[in-house]
């Protein structure tokens, strides 16, 4: 009897221990949510690969920290995005890394300052806010260079030039970029500019925007856009219009779509190289070195590379660099 006893003792005493090292090893792998870094992610759209491509490169080191990645697409609408801006505030997240819809909205630039009062790190990527007093680092391309090397090939194949310009004003970025080429070919008559029209970024909205420039009577040989998805729907405007003269037109991004069109037509001249791969890593590596109180940079600018027929074979075709 004495045994029996002694034997349901030692095997309740196993039983205990087993369950506080199942539930240590629990916590171990899967750590509670209060223990895990939240992170909330909004971009302008996701109505570009190039954004899901920078998130997927965050992702990677979130998952590998066993931590927490919300991502938002406000789909280019300010008021989506100054909500999704409060709903992280109030998931009380640590780093907030935020594509802004537009640089100069009061709504959006309070809804990042009451995330800073909050405690929460913040991570501009891709543009930069006119108000950046509550951001802790932006993250950006050399997007003034972008339009400087498009305008510099430019005047070296061309002597004169008549210049259709596809603008985003309410990103930095863009703006950047057609500043670049403007001050580049500033004081010289021989170039242009016929028309300007802003395209907000997508392809969709650029060929109706060409379009209606070509029915207007407006010749022009240049396009200078501020991204691929533009130059891409100008291009299908051009060719739905059929245009005979050969037609100039210069993009930003790198794409995989605009470096096949350099590699296996004529009908691109030319794109500027982002790298969403390492604004990724950068926006991530940056919010967590916030959170350990680590000195980081005001502006992080990473360079870009100028692709054209020959040389974009020096890179990957089917995915982003």
């Amino acid at each position: 009897m004495k045994k029996q006893k002694n034997l349901g003792i030692l095997v309740s005493a196993i039983f205990s221990f087993l369950i506080v090292i199942g539930s240590y090893l629990n916590y171990k792998i899967f750590p509670s949510n209060s223990s895990r870094i939240k992170i909330g992610a909004t971009y302008m759209t996701m109505n570009n690969d190039f954004y899901k491509v920078l998130n997927n490169e965050i992702e990677k080191v979130v998952k590998e920290n066993n931590d927490i990645l919300y991502t938002r697409d406000p789909a280019l609408d300010v008021d989506k995005q100054k909500q999704q801006i409060d709903s992280f505030i109030q998931k009380e997240v640590d780093i907030i890394i935020i594509n802004p819809v537009s640089a100069n909205s009061p709504k959006l630039i309070k809804a990042l300052k009451d995330a800073k009062k909050a405690g929460i790190k913040i991570v501009v990527v891709d543009s930069q806010l006119s108000d950046d007093s509550s951001v802790d680092t932006t993250i950006v391309s050399d997007n003034y260079q972008a339009g400087v090397l498009c305008a510099q090939n430019l005047m070296q194949i061309k002597s004169n030039a008549k210049i259709l310009l596809l603008e985003h004003n309410d990103a930095v970025s863009a703006v950047e970029r057609i500043n670049g080429f403007l001050d580049t070919i500033e004081g010289n008559d021989a170039y242009q500019v016929i028309e300007r029209r802003d395209c907000l970024g997508q392809t969709e909205i650029a060929m109706p925007q060409v379009e209606s420039v070509i029915t207007s009577g407006m010749e022009f040989d240049t396009v200078m856009a501020l991204n691929d998805q533009v130059a891409i729907g100008a291009l299908a405007a051009i060719e739905n219009k059929h245009i005979g003269t050969p037609i100039k037109i210069y993009g930003v991004d790198g794409s995989p779509d605009m470096k096949n069109l350099l590699a296996t037509t004529n009908s691109i001249q030319a794109t500027v190289a982002q790298s969403p791969l390492t604004m990724g890593k950068r926006a991530i590596q940056t919010g967590y070195s916030l959170l350990k109180q680590r000195s980081v940079d005001k502006e992080i600018i990473i360079p870009v590379e100028f692709m054209t027929s020959e040389t974009v074979c020096n890179f990957d075709l089917t995915g982003w660099q």
